[in-house]
């Protein structure tokens, strides 16, 4: 089997990342963390004193980004990309840069190249709808937000965090009003997409549910 395309999409923690590793764990397939682009570039940005709203710096810059995927790892000029992504600060500015049209045109393109002739499961908030629109499968993935607050909560204490259950039910409400309203590829379902509600759910079940709608898939 050449190319196969697996879009997995929806909100900040309604499991995107566990079940997408998982999944192509499962199939043997390649993993793209979209979201871990944008975090890396809107920190790089930040850090270079490039302001969200400045669309001529950000062209300049990001026509010069190297992205690499590399054994399951993705590298920004040269540098794997590592924990320093997964702060809380990373992805409010993610969710900043990432309503300027000019970051998305860029990394939209950058994350096509990276997927192009490969078995992959990219995950993000607009693979299905802008980015591989398509793709040989469409999932998005929803839960409440006062689970997806808790699995969050529950993610950043266990690695020493220090903020409270309220604090990010609070930024998970703002980041959706924001994630949702934009003009730029707002994060909804495509047309054709597979719903998974996982507020009940285990990751595994909901890679079960995956996995078995692939095979069906392949089988045809």
């Amino acid at each position: 089997m050449g190319k196969f395309h697996i879009a997995i999409d929806g909100p900040a923690g309604s499991g995107k990342t566990t079940v997408a590793k998982l999944v192509a764990e499962e199939l043997d397939f390649g993993y793209l963390d979209t979201g871990a682009m944008y975090r890396a570039i809107a920190l790089f940005l930040h850090e270079n004193g490039i302001k969200e709203s400045d669309d001529k710096g950000i062209d300049e810059v990001l026509s010069k980004v190297v992205f690499e995927y590399r054994d399951g790892r993705l590298y920004l000029n040269g540098k794997m990309v590592g924990d320093e992504i997964r702060t809380v600060e990373a992805g409010m500015l993610a969710s900043r840069y990432a309503a300027n049209p000019v970051v998305r045109k860029h990394l939209s393109r950058l994350q096509r190249d990276i997927a192009d002739d490969r078995k992959m499961v990219v995950e993000g908030r607009d693979i299905g709808t802008v980015v591989l629109p398509d793709a040989d499968l469409k999932v998005f993935l929803t839960a409440s937000v006062e689970e997806r607050a808790k699995r969050r909560w529950k993610e950043l204490k266990e690695k020493g965090g220090n903020i409270s259950y309220k604090e990010i039910l609070k930024q998970l409400k703002e980041r959706d009003e924001r994630d949702s309203k934009r003009e730029v590829a707002p994060l909804k379902p495509a047309e054709d997409a597979v719903v998974i509600d996982t507020t009940n759910l285990t990751p595994v079940e909901v890679v079960y549910k995956i996995v078995k709608i692939v095979m069906e898939r392949l089988k045809k």
